[in-house]
């Protein structure tokens, strides 16, 4: 789980947004703004607002491209005394600076899970060379003498106070590293940008030298030292923005431990408590269950550097989610009815277990608050478990909410005491079948329907699900149930004492996605209904992507683009409002707008050509030119060979002949890396793969082939493909799929599927026995009953594209196959405003962009659909080696965009 969304769902119940956007006023609610953000700026002065920081800068001031900086920290309760300090010295002394301007930020990027590496930092202050920059630090250290503040992961702090300092970029500009991901960029020695780097740890540049100012606090800091500790740290098991959990050995017994670690005034929890409040409080509640098998006991406490720990007994055996990849039947295409029986009898022992260890906890007046699947340990017979992480427990008598918890586990906020873990082991009653139960989050609802779904797939008591759901749905106030009972249906999020009572009786989805074109028609409705067109950055919501880079509203892979594509693609037809809100804002595209096809100018360019803006098309084309678009990375999703694939195409719809010439340049430096050039050798190739990987790359290969008949283009696709194969390993069942280390994908952005596409289109030219061999055992990868995710690239909506496209022989590409894909979209499923629509990334909130969201799903959806299949940009229709139209499917017909 990609914990970084979390702080993206308090600004809306339904789609993901930046904080920022949460309504800011001048009121005293959590999102009010500090007084000093609303202060008039004096004259010489100007001031905007860029994410989540308020700038202020001298209008003639002249800041060098990089160096140097100051970061201030603070904690909720003294950042507005800080803010006022800080910013009464800087403004006399004409020194630039910004700010976090609300308790409300300040408190998202210190919580629990947020950006490691930019948490803490509160005030940036911009000094103008180095001379300065030390004076201005003694300056403010000795101003803020004594504030508390979280230590900064990516700084050196001067002293013991919240001032620190870090190396790195003043201005806006930008390159690609390794992995072919777009950063924030500084100049090294030889005037080249590379990334600057903005990781929880102080690292200076090799081409620096550290001015004299910090030697003392450079050997402050090399002073806190491990070697004195009773305790040898082994590995580290998790970090969060709290700190970090170690397994350790005890050097006196040889016995093995577990650390945890407490920064002080970082890691918030939802009232606010610190990591080390949390770590105390997990200390009292472990002394209180001492004795007790399902809970580690306490063996020692300490502090170092500052940091508090915790030492646990070391508790053998493996979390509960790890068993879903071991265990759950569901991961095949076609599980029999023992093996079934045998995984249900299974989950409800290890249910029966979890409830009898909550109740133990109970039973000593111990509220968990944090009951979820990485904190139950199964023992390695699996005959017991044990709970873990008790920072969020509290005395039952303090009958509280939950202030952490996992966003497939969470309570509504009308929960309390005992309440909470009664939610989480309802929640945990689905999970341990079909772990869905993030969408939760968007509609409670959604648990009748997934019960329904689990009821089908598994020989389980209905009694079992029934409570579950009932518990789920129930009014904690009053203990009123729903109107139509404990299997209620029903539109919108279920929040509030009155939740369910209105709902009617009935599907809870308004179309089932394979029941096409009703699910395209509703889903198209969906996304219209989802947009905003008054908004600057975004008209359609998606993932938080859209937050990451300028232009990411706009762009293919989750912007308008790719939902005006998906739209016209699927026969729903055109959005005029959308284009016209993308052609106004591409007149001029913001400033750090990247290149590339899916993520930025490339991709505009060409998804406006297609749909008639020729002029603007060209416009773009140019200014992606005029830029230094050689230094892209290799791969399809935002490097050179998407930016080839649209050259290639502009080029033969307009016929200007110089982007051809640029598409061939775009190739060459795409062959080097593949050919292995010591120059760029394997530069932004070291993931694998149809959007950030070889694949990508064979099929700009292939499609520049299909227009020369140069052979030796041929000849570069096998090689990439072969490169992309190399990082593939079997897996159960015979399947291919990439190798991450830690993890297989066989997903179609970065996983097998992805590089299966292009196998099909490179075996339509030319015979290979080994790519041959390598697509069947592919086409197994996309045949799982269950996948993790909706979204196209990383979920059950690709597998569907892929299926209904390739042309590989044999079992599991037919139209039974291809159904049963398609009706398990409908277990993620969602509505939105009475439509259907699906949720994006993490399963939080939902999304209508393609790459993650409901357009990519009406993509996929549509290229299973009878008449003319839909496909991605670049990869058409093959001629497949037998009709696999879904049989019975209907003629389709299409809603113009006017009637809806």
């Amino acid at each position: 789980m990609n914990k970084g969304y979390g702080v993206f769902c308090d600004a809306d119940r339904h789609f993901y947004d930046a904080p920022h956007r949460l309504p800011s006023t001048g009121g005293t609610g959590h999102e009010a703004l500090y007084e000093a953000a609303r202060r008039p700026t004096p004259a010489g002065w100007q001031r905007h607002r860029a994410g989540d920081w308020l700038a202020w800068r001298p209008v003639d001031c002249q800041l060098p491209a990089q160096g140097w900086k100051i970061h201030v920290s603070a904690c909720l309760d003294n950042a507005e005394s800080v803010l006022d300090r800080v910013m009464r010295y800087c403004v006399p002394r004409d020194i630039a600076f910004k700010f976090v301007p609300s308790r409300y930020l300040l408190h998202t990027r210190n919580a629990k899970y947020a950006d490691r590496g930019a948490s803490g930092k509160f005030i940036t202050v911009y000094p103008a060379d180095d001379r300065r920059c030390g004076i201005v630090a003694a300056e403010l250290d000795a101003l803020l003498a004594g504030e508390p503040g979280p230590y900064i992961l990516s700084d050196l702090r001067w002293g013991r106070g919240p001032v620190h300092l870090r190396y790195g970029s003043f201005t806006q500009r930008n390159c690609y590293d390794a992995d072919g991901e777009l950063r924030p960029a500084v100049e090294n020695a030889e005037g080249r940008l590379v990334p600057d780097l903005r990781e929880p740890v102080f690292r200076i540049p090799e081409w620096i030298t550290p001015p004299s100012f910090l030697r003392p606090h450079l050997e402050a800091r090399n002073a806190v030292s491990v070697a004195d500790l009773p305790y040898t740290i082994e590995q580290a098991l998790h970090f969060s923005n709290g700190g970090g959990v170690y397994a350790a050995r005890d050097s006196r017994s040889g016995e093995k431990v577990v650390l945890k670690e407490a920064r002080p005034y970082a890691g918030l929890a939802a009232d606010g408590a610190d990591a080390v409040t949390r770590l105390r409080r997990e200390q009292d509640a472990l002394e209180r269950l001492s004795g007790l098998a399902c809970t580690p006991e306490v063996l020692d406490s300490f502090t170092l550097g500052g940091h508090h720990f915790l030492v646990l007994q070391f508790i053998e055996g493996r979390p509960l989610n790890t068993f879903f990849a071991r265990r759950h039947p569901l991961i095949d295409a076609d599980p029999d009815a023992a093996r079934l029986a045998e995984y249900t009898d299974w989950a409800l022992r290890i249910h029966r277990l979890v409830e009898e260890a909550v109740e133990a906890v109970h039973g000593r007046g111990v509220v968990f608050n944090d009951l979820h699947l990485f904190n139950i340990m199964v023992s390695e017979d699996e005959s017991s478990v044990v709970l873990l992480d008790f920072e969020a427990a509290a005395p039952a008598e303090v009958n509280g909410r939950q202030t952490v918890a996992n966003p497939a586990f969470v309570a509504p906020s009308d929960r309390r005491g005992f309440d909470v873990d009664r939610y989480a082991l309802a929640c945990l009653r689905l999970a341990l079948f079909i772990p869905l139960t993030s969408l939760f989050t968007v509609d409670r609802a959604k648990a009748a329907h997934l019960a329904e779904i689990v009821a089908r797939q598994f020989p389980v008591e209905r009694a079992f699900l029934d409570e579950a759901v009932a518990e789920l749905l129930r009014d904690p106030v009053g203990d009123r149930k729903t109107a139509a009972g404990p299997w209620a249906a029903g539109d919108g999020p279920v929040e509030g004492p009155m939740a369910g009572e209105s709902r009617a009786m009935g599907p809870y989805l308004p179309a089932e996605p394979a029941d096409w074109p009703r699910s395209r028609d509703s889903m198209v409705n969906a996304i219209l209904a989802s947009a905003s067109p008054d908004r600057e950055d975004r008209f359609f919501p998606g993932d938080i992507a859209q937050f990451a880079t300028a232009g990411g509203g706009l762009s293919f892979g989750h912007g308008t683009a790719g939902v005006l594509y998906a739209l016209e693609e699927s026969g729903a037809g055109r959005c005029v409002p959308a284009e016209e809100w993308l052609l106004l804002r591409t007149k001029e595209p913001a400033s750090g707008t990247p290149l590339g096809f899916y993520d930025g100018l490339a991709g505009l360019a060409w998804t406006l050509n297609r749909l008639g803006h020729t002029q603007r098309a060209l416009e773009l084309t140019e200014l992606t030119l005029s830029q230094s678009w050689e230094s892209l990375p290799p791969g399809l999703h935002g490097g050179a060979a998407g930016l080839g694939l649209a050259l290639s195409d502009l080029a033969a719809a307009s016929g200007e002949s110089a982007l051809y010439d640029a598409a061939l340049r775009c190739a060459e430096s795409a062959a080097r890396v593949v050919s292995g050039d010591p120059a760029r050798p394997g530069a932004g190739l070291s993931r694998a793969g149809l959007l950030y990987g070889a694949s990508g790359i064979a099929l700009f290969f292939i499609r520049l082939y299909e227009r020369t008949r140069d052979t030796a283009l041929l000849d570069l696709a096998a090689e990439a493909l072969r490169r992309d194969l190399a990082r593939c390993r079997h897996g159960v069942g015979g399947t291919l799929q990439i190798d991450e280390g830690w993890r297989t994908m066989p997903y179609l952005g970065a996983g097998s599927v992805g590089i299966g596409m292009v196998l099909d289109d490179y075996l339509a030219h030319r015979a290979d026995d080994t790519f041959e061999r390598a697509r069947g055992e592919i086409v197994r990868a996309a045949q799982a009953t269950f996948y993790a995710q909706p979204g196209l690239f990383r979920g059950a909506a690709g597998m569907v594209l892929y299926l209904s496209r390739t042309t590989a022989p044999g079992p599991g590409t037919g139209p039974a196959d291809v159904r049963r894909q398609m009706d398990a979209l409908s277990w993620h499923a969602m509505t939105y405003r009475g439509q259907l629509a699906f949720p994006g990334e993490q399963m939080m909130r939902l999304s209508m962009d393609l790459s993650t969201g409901t357009a990519g799903c009406l993509l996929a959806l549509a290229a299973a659909s009878p008449g003319r299949p839909a496909q991605l940009p670049f990869l058409p229709p093959l001629r497949r080696p037998q009709n696999r139209l879904l049989p019975g499917a209907e003629t389709e017909h299409t809603v113009p965009m006017n009637e809806r």
